[in-house]
């Protein structure tokens, strides 16, 4: 698209679905609403098979859930954890 943002991760307004999410994203999305309460980081992390230890490893996991809290698909809390929208 020349000279045209396109934006990898929809506003939630703009897309149709969730099926405008990329596939990581999409899993991210699942694991949240699969949760019965807000959840950490390295709890989605461990999900996914991340080397929860290891803080490093979760900070783009981080950075992806707040992306998606910044777009409307997620809601991040105050103490850092997060939630699905309804």
């Amino acid at each position: 698209m020349a000279g045209r943002a396109v934006l990898l991760i929809p506003y939630r307004s703009d897309a149709a679905d969730e099926g405008a999410l990329p596939g990581d994203y999409r899993k991210i999305l699942a694991i949240v609403r699969e949760a019965h309460g807000p959840v950490q980081v390295r709890a989605v992390g461990e999900r996914l098979g991340l080397d929860a230890a290891v803080r490093g490893r979760l900070e783009p996991l981080r950075a992806k859930m707040t992306k998606l809290a910044d777009r409307g698909w997620l809601h991040k809390r105050p103490d850092g954890r997060f939630t699905a929208r309804p």
